[in-house]
């Protein structure tokens, strides 16, 4: 581990690669390993620009993804784009597909993607985002883009490892305005209307408009300069508005930094992932104990057969747990 920690400092992408395999995979002993590693790169203090990326579906987030690399790459800005792709609920695969949309940035010298699956992981990120995060980092990129998932209910999960947050949409009327949840605006720092071109162009402003008054109606962040949260258009095939829009975003970490609110957040997500990982673990625990399983399955037959309330049948487990005896 402090070979490969070595090599990934010195900015390896094949080490950087299999490390990432590592801290992704369930094997206990792959876990311990990718503990030892993480711990061995944390004294590295090495900080990027992490900005959380999500939109609706069609709204253009590959192509907006691979321009706004393309750009910050020529700029000899080291970019890594994590991916998550969601899992089947049956096989549990993923299609992993994102650099085969984003092929040109995939070839970039200065570029780093890495499409990981979510496993069913709620919030639009995969159990061990957070972890990848730190891996690039740690591996010298100026700038991570998480891209999420897609919009929905918990895709507020990615605010907590991230320092901007950006919401891409595409030209839509009232209806689907409605249908983006309270929950991904309240966290938005930046709304990006994309498609601002062509046939497509007015619809894009008169979008832009309903969000901004959107925003406006949400309760001011103490954290954040006047303006923000905003919402603009832009046209990533064009590649009109993004030149614009990063200033914005680079703009607003910089005022984070000044005022010591990126300090103190990004100490407040380090306490949000030690929180989570011993909720996993404690869980992961618990489906050990000797006779869970089989008391789950036995009340999991009275659920079947409608004898048992699922409610009741919660308790019943959760029952048996606190008053079994310990072994010897």
């Amino acid at each position: 581990m402090k070979a490969t920690a070595e090599r990934i400092l010195a900015g390896d992408r094949r080490s950087l690669a299999r490390a990432i395999t590592l801290v992704e995979s369930e094997r206990p002993d792959h876990r311990a390993q990718s503990l030892e590693l993480l711990s061995l790169l944390r004294g590295a203090g090495r900080q990027a620009l992490r900005v959380g990326l999500s939109g609706t579906p069609g709204s253009g987030k590959s192509t907006l993804i691979e321009q706004l690399g393309l750009m910050l790459a020529d700029a000899e800005n080291r970019v890594a784009v994590l991916a998550v792709d969601p899992s089947s609920n049956q096989s549990g695969g993923s299609i992993l597909g994102d650099k085969t949309r984003m092929e040109r940035l995939a070839r970039h010298r200065n570029a780093f993607i890495r499409p990981s699956p979510s496993r069913l992981a709620p919030g639009g990120v995969s159990a061990r985002t957070r972890e990848v995060v730190a891996l690039c980092e740690a591996a010298g990129f100026d700038t991570i883009i998480i891209e999420t998932i897609g919009v929905g209910q918990s895709e507020i999960l990615v605010s907590e490892m991230s320092d901007v947050f950006v919401l891409i949409l595409g030209p839509a009327g009232g209806d689907e305005l409605q249908g983006v949840k309270r929950g991904v605006i309240e966290i938005s720092d930046i709304v990006l209307v994309n498609k601002a071109d062509g046939d497509l162009e007015a619809a894009a402003r008169q979008t832009c408009a309903e969000y901004a008054g959107a925003l406006r109606l949400l309760s001011s962040r103490p954290c954040d300069p006047e303006g923000v949260p905003m919402a603009m258009t832009i046209s990533a095939i064009l590649g009109t508005g993004l030149s614009t829009a990063w200033n914005e975003i680079t703009a607003l970490a910089e005022w984070r930094k000044r005022s010591g609110f990126w300090d103190s957040n990004r100490t407040r997500q380090e306490v949000r992932w030690f929180e989570a990982e011993v909720d996993r673990c404690l869980l992961d625990e618990i489906r050990t104990i000797p006779g869970l399983a089989e008391v789950r399955t036995e009340v999991a037959l009275g659920v079947s057969s409608g004898e048992i309330d699922p409610g009741e049948g919660a308790v019943r487990v959760i029952e048996w747990l606190r008053t079994r005896k310990s072994p010897g």
